[in-house]
């Protein structure tokens, strides 16, 4: 369907200003301001509203296959486009894992089914499947994730001539997980010795900010030394931000990553919220999270991201070392950046860089994160005058709960199109067509 949206502001390139858009073909035809109407056209009045590209998460776990209880393609998806979210990369840590083209290919056509949103996969990284790594289509893989030093089953790489191996053939980015298993086990040894059994106030400590660089740091060299096209997710302790420039990012072959959560908790949410915000790696001191603020201001962090996570209610209420890793977040993201914002920590115009313009460029993502015209019409309405109330029973994940529960934002995500097609309307998510496509990648 043609549509026009009429007197939005648009946030785009580092500016905002008022404009009219239209979408034709699944692409944005046409910007400009006092656009007439064609006969055939939906006007959509967006007087008051910031018009945004939609965010790029590079960073969710949707479950599927084999872990269907805690959440789906489908149904998270659906959060993710309500949260307005129109393309997600997805992690290969499922079950069976992601390390095969085959399996790759049973996604892909899994997406391409129930997706409601733009898809795209990782392959994932093992002690021995090199052969698979150097074979993947730069083109449709968004990249390789390596666990460097903390997981679980066939995805830990921990053994230095694999990773060598690994960081000197793959063909496209690798993104990687930094904590080092040694020092977490030293850790924890010595929290069980002081403490007895650990608590979740425990969980920094175990999981700490040495842990964590031990492993990044061993990341960014690898990166060095063979030049790879190296992305550090999920970054949480302002020890390691020393290892990344500022340069722009069109000069870098390192970059960094923060994520929503480690933006916005610290270590003073833990006996209210408990293992529902038990993440890897772990939410840390409010030194390190104004860190990491600071550091997406000066260009060290390039991007920002959920690392989506769900687990059933079951799963998370049981004692702190049985209780999984990781909380849901993708419909609720964009909303807490924006709460950012209003608190003046960054930028309208950073929010829109992180999560749509340097996702885009850094991926080399063909035509999307940019209100361009001739790029695909992925795009999510915000309403800056109306709030948005967080319960669980009200959010569309499968497990039904969110680690943002009473919590009122300040914001209003009133509609999410993906390639023109208009998939979130404020209120419900439509199922009924097949909007969503595969990410390409200009590599």
């Amino acid at each position: 369907m043609a549509r026009l949206i009429k007197h939005a502001t648009l946030v785009n390139e580092g500016k905002l200003y008022i404009s009219d858009l239209r979408i034709e073909n699944q692409v944005i035809a046409e910007i400009g301001p006092d656009l007439s109407a064609k006969p055939s056209e939906e006007v959509i009045d967006a007087q008051g509203m910031w018009l945004l590209p939609g965010m790029i998460d590079d960073q969710v776990h949707f479950r599927e296959p084999g872990l269907t209880h805690k959440g789906s393609i489908a149904s998270e998806s659906a959060a993710a486009v309500a949260g307005g979210i129109t393309s997600f990369m997805e992690m290969p840590n499922v079950s069976p894992s992601t390390t095969t083209r085959q399996a790759l290919a049973d996604k892909q056509a899994i997406a391409q089914r129930d997706s409601v949103a733009n898809y795209a996969f990782y392959l994932g990284a093992t002690p021995d499947n090199l052969d698979e790594i150097k074979a993947v289509d730069p083109q449709s893989v968004c990249g390789v994730k390596v666990f460097m030093g903390a997981s679980t089953g066939d995805l830990l790489v921990e053994h230095p001539a694999a990773l060598d191996a690994i960081f000197r053939e793959c063909p496209t980015l690798i993104a990687t997980h930094c904590e080092q298993g040694s020092v977490i086990q030293q850790n924890n040894a010595r929290i069980e010795q002081q403490y007895g059994t650990p608590q979740i106030i425990h969980h920094p400590m175990i999981r700490d900010d040495e842990a964590c660089y031990q492993s990044s740091s061993y990341a960014v060299a690898l990166a060095k030394k063979y030049h790879t096209q190296l992305h550090v997710l999920h970054l949480t302790t302002a020890k390691e931000l020393s290892l990344f420039s500022s340069a722009p990012l069109a000069e870098k072959h390192i970059t960094a990553e923060a994520c929503v959560h480690h933006l916005w908790f610290n270590e003073q949410d833990y006996p209210a919220l408990g293992n529902l915000i038990k993440c890897n790696p772990a939410i840390k001191a409010e030194s390190d999270r104004l860190a990491l603020l600071k550091a997406l201001h000066d260009g060290r962090i390039d991007i920002i991201a959920t690392d989506h996570a769900p687990h059933t209610w079951q799963e998370k209420n049981v004692p702190y070392p049985q209780a999984p890793a990781g909380l849901p977040l993708v419909e609720h993201a964009l909303l807490t950046l924006l709460e950012q914002v209003k608190r003046g920590a960054m930028t309208l115009e950073q929010v829109v860089e992180k999560t749509a313009h340097n996702v885009a460029t850094r991926f080399a993502i063909n035509k999307r994160g940019f209100l361009k015209e001739g790029y695909f019409a992925d795009l999510v309405l915000i309403d800056p005058t109306r709030s948005t109330y967080v319960h669980h029973e009200q959010t569309r994940y499968l497990c039904k709960w969110s680690p943002f529960h009473n919590t009122t934002f300040s914001h209003q995500i009133c509609a999410t199109f993906v390639n023109g097609e208009l998939v979130f309307d404020g209120d419900k998510v439509n199922t009924r067509h097949n909007a969503a496509q595969a990410l390409r990648f200009n590599r």
